[in-house]
C-alpha cells in the first residue's frame, strides 16, 4: 500500500511540478534562417513536409512591423516579437498589403550552412529582417503537456527589459555579426528562449487541462507521485490514498480536468518517458519496455506504436542518426 502524503491541507506544489515538466521538455535540435523583405510581400509560412513532426515552428521579428494571419485573424508583429506554432497550424506572413509572393523556405540553399542564411527581397519600402525556423521539442508527444500549448503562441518582449528580451537582442547580434563557432550558440540561445515561452505558457491560466490539475490540491499530489515514481506498482486505491481523496472522486477529476483515467495518465506518462529514453540512451528495449511497466518487448511495441504511429526501433534510428 502507497504511502499517505505527509499533508492533505499543504496547498499544491505547482512549482515542483512545473519544473518537472520543463526539466523533461528535451529540445533535441533547431534550424534557423533570416529573410528581409521590403515593400508589400506575403509568404505561405505552413512548415515544409520535411520538418520533423515534433517541431515547434517560430518567426522572430528582429525589425518589423509584420503581419501573421491565421485561419483569417490577422495579428500585428512589432521588432522584438516571437510568433510560435507547436503544431505547424498553416499560416500567413507579410508586410504591407496585396503584396508579391515571395518563398524564402523555397529559396534556401542546400545545406549544411556554414553560418545563418540571409535571404533578401528588395523593393520600394520598408525592410522587415526576420528570423524563421523551428526547434524539436519532445514535450509535444506526451498529451497533457500538448494540450497545455495553443496552436498560436505570441509574446512581445521590447520594452521588457527581462533575460528573454536580452537573449533575443542577442540571438538578432549573433544573426548580424556571425563568429567562428557561432552556430551552436545560436542554437543554444534559440533553444533557452522557447524553453523561457515555454515556461510563461505553462503558468497561463486554465479552466481545464494540465495547467488547471496542477492547481488542484487532489490532482497535484497525484500527478506528483506519479511523476516522481512511475516505475511503482501503482493502483487506483494506493493512487487516491497518496493523493487524499477517494477513488471515485480521484478519477473523477482526472477526467474533468485531464480527459483521462488516472491509469491511462500513467501509462501515456511512461511511454512518453520511454520515447526519452530511446532517444537518449542505448538501453536495449526490453529494459526501457520493462521500466515503462511492460512484460514483454512485443507488448510495448504495440502500445508504444499506438501512441506514437511508429515501433520503438524505428522512433530511436530516427532520433539519433
Amino acid at each position: 500500500m502507497a504511502d499517505p502524503p505527509k499533508s492533505l491541507t499543504d496547498p499544491p506544489d505547482t512549482g515542483q511540478l512545473l519544473s518537472q515538466a520543463l526539466r523533461r521538455v528535451r529540445i533535441s535540435g533547431s534550424l534557423q534562417y533570416c529573410f528581409m523583405p521590403q515593400g508589400d510581400w506575403t509568404t505561405d509560412a505552413t512548415p515544409a513536409p520535411w520538418r520533423p513532426r515534433d517541431a515547434i515552428g517560430f518567426h522572430i521579428v528582429a525589425a518589423g512591423p509584420c503581419w501573421v494571419d491565421l485561419h483569417g485573424t490577422r495579428t500585428t508583429l512589432e521588432t522584438g516579437d516571437i510568433a510560435a506554432f507547436p503544431f505547424g497550424t498553416p499560416h500567413l506572413l507579410g508586410g504591407g498589403s496585396g503584396g508579391r509572393l515571395i518563398d524564402p523556405g523555397g529559396d534556401l540553399p542546400p545545406q549544411p550552412w556554414p553560418a545563418t542564411p540571409t535571404l533578401h527581397y528588395p523593393a520600394p519600402g520598408p525592410k522587415v529582417r526576420i528570423l524563421c525556423g523551428y526547434v524539436q521539442c519532445q514535450a509535444t508527444g506526451f498529451a497533457p503537456f500538448r494540450a497545455a500549448l495553443p496552436e498560436f503562441i505570441h509574446i512581445r518582449t521590447a520594452g521588457q527589459n527581462d533575460w528573454l528580451s536580452g537573449t533575443i537582442a542577442q540571438i538578432v547580434t549573433e544573426v548580424d555579426q556571425p563568429q567562428p563557432g557561432g552556430g551552436p550558440i545560436l542554437e543554444r540561445l534559440t533553444e533557452l528562449a522557447f524553453l523561457e515561452i515555454l515556461r510563461r505558457q505553462f503558468r497561463t491560466p486554465a479552466p481545464k487541462g494540465w495547467l488547471a490539475a496542477i492547481l488542484d490540491p487532489a490532482l497535484s499530489r497525484a500527478l506528483l507521485a506519479l511523476h516522481d515514481d512511475p516505475a511503482r506498482n501503482w493502483t487506483l486505491p494506493s493512487l487516491a490514498l497518496q493523493a487524499g481523496t477517494s477513488r471515485s472522486a480521484l478519477t473523477a477529476r482526472f477526467a474533468d480536468l485531464l480527459g483521462t483515467s488516472p491509469m491511462r495518465y500513467l501509462r501515456d506518462w511512461r511511454l512518453y518517458l520511454a520515447a526519452e529514453a530511446l532517444a537518449a540512451t542505448p538501453d536495449p528495449i526490453i529494459t526501457i519496455a520493462t521500466s515503462a511497466g511492460y512484460g514483454t518487448e512485443a507488448a510495448f511495441t504495440r502500445a508504444f506504436t499506438r501512441q506514437y504511429a511508429t515501433p520503438p526501433a524505428e522512433w530511436r534510428r530516427v532520433r539519433t542518426r
